[in-house]
């Protein structure tokens, strides 16, 4: 692992930039005898004037609903001919406006998940040669889990309206939950903080939405020498959706590294050859089949080493409102200490929240 990361100042630069604009425009704002009503309020007033006129069996629930639509449908359809179809993401991204300001609610990033159970055909014994008997007592099956989430830094529109910025962070870990020969050690962790500027943007093919995301990201394993692994990245993400189905697709540019003068040096590029394993961008479909029904495709691909990954995700109902997910991938770089390793992947848990 670096001692120094010059990307991570960067991100507490951004961090405490994005900040003071805020209390900036809060504080030239505080002059104003009228204020711009924040999304929260625009929905609250919907619901209380739709409270009145509705019949008494509609639940909150379904009056929620309405009043995201409504608001939605205002303004993505204001300055269009065309009738705009709201979509799964469109949803999440109001819902998660209205709970933004509230304490006790954590907002999901990426998918947060367990598996309990998750067999890999090939584990990476050599990464831990000299590691206190891992390298021979690793096995095939472990438990994998990912927590993501995000924290709003600016709401009010930057931009465009509707646009935000967010501080996300992801963790991924593999836990040799059954090898008790070594303690059951965390085999690997990846850690992932990125600032990101999200924006809808006017353009609506075949009726649905589309949204542009910008970002600036660290992942690293939090390892230091031989077995350090970590690289940063600017990366632009375009997002499309309509009705339950939503697309991604995310190209980056990997920010270079010095060269270390030697494999134990602290300073220095950990991984050179990343991209040729990890490609230069990701690609990302979703579809929503009902309720308890989700599904996933990702992929990476380098076209000049012809390397890359796929992953097939699955979410199904257990009991009650638990639900169960499965997930299968092939190919490099599932994890940063396996980025190099052509592996196939099966693991079978819990979601603990949705695909969409």
């Amino acid at each position: 692992m670096k001692k120094n990361h010059p990307i991570a100042y960067a991100l507490l630069l951004m961090l405490l930039s994005f900040n003071g604009a805020h209390a900036a425009t809060e504080t030239a704002n505080e002059g104003n005898v009228e204020q711009q009503p924040t999304d929260k309020a625009i929905i609250d007033d919907c619901i209380f004037n739709t409270i009145k006129a509705a019949k008494t069996k509609t639940t909150l629930a379904e009056i929620e609903q309405l009043c995201e639509d409504k608001i939605a449908q205002n303004v993505l359809n204001e300055s269009h001919d065309q009738t705009i179809e709201l979509g799964a993401l469109t949803h999440r991204v109001m819902r998660e406006k209205f709970t933004a300001a509230d304490p006790y609610v954590l907002t999901a990033h990426k998918m947060n998940y367990m598996l309990p159970f998750s067999m890999v055909d090939v584990i990476n014994r050599d990464a831990y040669q000299g590691i206190d008997r891992w390298s021979e007592n690793l096995k095939d099956t472990e438990a994998k889990f990912q927590v993501s989430l995000k924290v709003p830094l600016l709401t009010r529109g930057l931009i465009n309206s509707g646009d935000q910025i967010f501080f996300g962070f992801t963790l991924q870990s593999w836990w040799q939950l059954y090898s008790q020969d070594i303690s059951r050690p965390f085999r690997e962790t990846n850690y992932q903080p990125e600032f990101f500027y999200f924006t809808p943007i006017n353009f609506h093919p075949f009726g649905g939405n589309s949204a542009l995301i910008f970002g600036l990201e660290h992942q690293s394993n939090g390892r230091s020498q031989l077995i350090s692994r970590s690289w940063n990245r600017f990366y632009i993400n375009y997002l499309y959706e309509k009705r339950n189905f939503a697309f991604s697709f995310r190209p980056w540019y990997r920010i270079p590294e010095g060269d270390k003068a030697s494999s134990i040096d602290g300073e220095g590029d950990d991984n050179p050859d990343i991209t040729d394993y990890m490609g230069h961008f990701e690609l990302e479909l979703l579809y929503k089949h009902d309720e308890n029904y989700e599904f996933s495709l990702m992929t990476r691909n380098n076209f000049s080493t012809s390397k890359g990954f796929v992953e097939l995700g699955v979410t199904f109902p257990l009991w009650g409102k638990l639900k169960g997910y499965a997930q299968f991938s092939s190919g490099y770089g599932e994890s940063m200490i396996d980025y190099n390793v052509n592996q196939k992947r099966f693991g079978i848990g819990i979601a603990l929240t949705n695909l969409l």
